[in-house]
């Protein structure tokens, strides 16, 4: 067996592990919820893969897009898109993501179904 081949290997692997970004969102109870533990949402109108959001203005004050830090790059199910702001907004399986403004506390759901456009982000 080839050790130096072997090492090489594993150290390529680490490495890789290592430069994996964490997920901007972690799923409880079956739903996306924010580093805040806030419920996250997908709106309807939003078409997969667009890599815009349609909801803007007074829309996005009600449901505030999960922000992404300036350079941030999407890995896997996760991308980055750019909001007509020009802000960055996450997206899970290319649909962008959002909080609902009147939801209060971690595990609060109230913008499921609303308008029968916003869901539940679901892995």
């Amino acid at each position: 067996m080839n050790f130096r081949l072997l090492a090489a290997a594993v150290a390529l692997v680490l490495a890789a592990c290592a430069a994996t970004p964490p997920a901007p969102a972690t799923v409880t109870d079956g739903v996306l919820v924010g580093a805040n533990g806030m419920t996250l949402y997908t709106f309807d109108k939003d078409s997969a893969g667009s890599g815009k959001s349609v909801c803007n203005g007074p829309c996005a004050s009600n449901w505030p897009p999960l922000a992404a830090a300036a350079g941030a790059a999407g890995s896997g199910d996760w991308s980055v898109i750019t909001r007509d702001d020009g802000k960055a907004q996450w997206a899970y399986k290319g649909k962008p993501l959002y909080f609902w403004a009147k939801d209060q506390k971690p595990g609060d759901r109230t913008g499921d179904g609303f308008n029968k456009v916003w869901q539940l982000a679901k892995p």
